[in-house]
């Protein structure tokens, strides 16, 4: 009798380490893909001029998703286009659909390669500082426990972002990092922005998934938002936005 408690209980440990051996992953590098959502209706209806709107509404889909790759190994991270969407409209093109951001999150650089209109831009400058708040809010994405976290960037800009601490990497899509884990979720409420995680890849990273930008007009982003917002002055409200999408 002695004998049979000692195996179940020993039977009971073993399931539970086991368990619990399972739910302490922590994942180091990977892959991750991120869809890139827009609300283009609510970004029309923003505007001031409603002579326009139902015709721009018609020419368009309510949301333009595009999905992106977050390579991630260690303190390097590389965010890319990813698969195609072949229900967006490709009239319907902004800044920042076609960026990629590589980030050494150890050295806090970052170097971006960005098509604004008819521009490429090689940005490289020290990765963004965020100021981040961190709340007892929590979301599930792509199976993860997420905490919610608030920033403001660019001085106005209201940001909402999730991140996991199983997965030890700091960085998340863009240039947005520095919570203490990936970022899986990002919302810019009013700009109508989401990025959110639909799958996490627990896969090994080669070097040839990190490799550095090298192309376009060499600038920082100081020098490239001046030559945004002298290039766009005429525009009004959808300069601004231009603006802001390229920044981020």
């Amino acid at each position: 009798m002695k004998d049979m408690k000692l195996l179940l209980t020993a039977i009971v440990l073993f399931f539970y380490t086991h368990a619990h051996s399972q739910n302490s992953i922590f994942l180091s590098h990977g892959r991750v893909e991120f869809e890139r959502k827009v609300n283009l209706y609510a970004q029309i209806d923003d505007d001031d001029d409603d002579t326009w709107k139902e015709l721009a509404k018609k020419m368009t889909p309510k949301f333009k998703s595009i999905y992106f790759n977050l390579y991630f190994d260690d303190n390097k991270t590389l965010y890319k286009p990813g698969r195609d969407n072949p229900d967006n409209n490709k009239l319907w093109q902004e800044p920042a659909e076609d960026n990629i951001v590589f980030t050494d999150l150890s050295k806090e650089q970052a170097i971006s390669e960005k098509n604004i209109f008819d521009q490429k831009f090689l940005v490289q400058d020290t990765a963004r500082k965020i100021k981040w708040k961190i709340t007892n809010e929590t979301k599930n994405i792509a199976g993860f426990e997420c905490r919610r976290a608030n920033a403001l960037i660019m001085d106005s800009v209201y940001i909402v972002a999730f991140y996991t601490d199983e997965i030890t990497t700091p960085g998340g899509p863009e240039s947005f990092s520095g919570l203490p884990g990936m970022i899986l979720g990002v919302a810019i409420p009013h700009e109508h922005i989401t990025w959110f995680a639909t799958k996490v890849y627990n896969e090994d990273v080669s070097q040839a998934s990190l490799i550095v930008p090298t192309k376009g007009k060499k600038v920082t982003n100081a020098s490239m938002y001046l030559q945004l917002k002298d290039a766009l002055k005429d525009w009004g409200k959808w300069g601004k936005r231009h603006i802001k999408a390229a920044m981020l």
